[in-house]
C-alpha cells in the first residue's frame, strides 16, 4: 500500500460538481492499493500517519503530529499511484489490487484513521474527483507498506 501524504491549510474533493470532503488544516492522504496488500497494510500507514512529527512546534520544528495539532485528513483512493512508467509512454497498472479489494482495504485505512481519532473526510471510490490542496511548507511525504521507500 503506497501514500503520497501533504501536509496542507486546507483541501477539498468534488464529484460531479458537489464537494463530497473538505478539510481545514491537516493532511491530504492519497491512497493507493496493490496487489498482495491486506488489513495489516491498512494498518500500518493509518497508524505511521495518525503519528507522523510533521507540524511545527513552538520552535518551528516538525515536531507535532495531526493529533497534536487537532488537524484533519482528507483520504483519496488513487490507484495510479501504482502506475508502472518503466516502459514506453503509458503507464501500466498491473501492480494496482483488483476494485473489490482496493475498496475493502480503503475502507479499512480510513475506519483505522476514525479509531485512532481522526476527523476524517474521503472523496469516491473509483469515480472521477477534483482535488484542491492548499500545501503547507509544502511538506510531501511518499510512504510504502512494505517499505519499498
Amino acid at each position: 500500500m503506497r501514500a503520497v501524504v501533504q501536509r496542507v491549510l486546507k483541501g477539498s474533493v468534488t464529484v460531479n460538481n458537489e464537494v463530497v470532503g473538505k478539510i481545514g488544516q491537516g493532511l491530504v492522504v492519497l491512497l493507493g492499493v496493490g496487489q498482495g496488500d491486506c488489513v495489516d497494510d491498512a494498518r500500518y500507514l493509518a497508524d505511521k500517519i495518525s503519528q507522523l512529527r510533521i507540524f511545527d512546534d513552538e520552535q518551528g520544528k516538525l515536531n507535532l503530529s495531526i493529533q497534536d495539532v487537532k488537524g484533519s485528513i482528507l483520504a483519496i483512493s488513487q490507484f495510479t499511484l501504482y502506475g508502472d512508467c518503466r516502459k514506453g509512454r503509458r503507464p501500466g497498472y498491473s501492480g494496482a489490487a483488483a476494485p473489490d479489494t482496493a475498496r475493502e482495504l480503503y475502507e479499512s485505512f480510513v475506519q483505522r484513521l476514525v479509531c485512532n481519532g481522526l476527523t476524517t473526510s474521503t472523496g469516491v471510490f473509483q469515480e472521477h474527483m477534483v482535488v484542491e490542496i492548499i500545501n503547507d511548507g509544502p511538506v510531501t511525504l511518499l510512504l510504502d507498506s512494505r517499505k519499498g521507500f
